[in-house]
């Protein structure tokens, strides 16, 4: 593969990493607010709060992996770095999606069931 004579320049990488640092911050500062607030609230159901706390975690999980490919793109330094590094967290991002999936149906599963049991009482 040929490598084309573009390159990032420095100056540009650093404001752009700038610029992520800032707005992960700002996220961080969004999420923490927002757990202490649930935190705060009542309780509900068991299986609910569960199920929300899982959402939340792979949502979380999501942010940073999502913060960490503006970091690397950021530092790339030629586009052939930059694709290559978009194809890895694409890939990433569908085996997640395959085990999340899997995980859903699962929590589906288990719901109904509990569901089915207490219609049954």
């Amino acid at each position: 593969m040929q490598v084309t004579p573009f390159d990032i320049p420095e100056q540009m990488r650093d404001a752009a990493d700038k610029s992520v640092n800032q707005a992960k911050k700002a996220f961080d500062d969004f999420i923490d607010a927002t757990q202490k607030a649930v935190a705060k609230a009542e309780g509900s159901a068991q299986s609910l709060r569960e199920g929300a706390a899982d959402v939340n975690r792979q949502a979380l999980a999501y942010v940073a992996a999502s913060f960490e490919l503006a970091h690397r793109l950021v530092r790339a330094r030629s586009v052939e770095e930059v694709a290559a590094i978009q194809q890895e967290f694409i890939q990433r991002q569908m085996k997640n999606l395959t085990q999340q999936g899997k995980s859903l149906g699962e929590m589906v599963g288990r719901a109904t069931t509990a569901a089915a049991g207490k219609a049954k009482k």
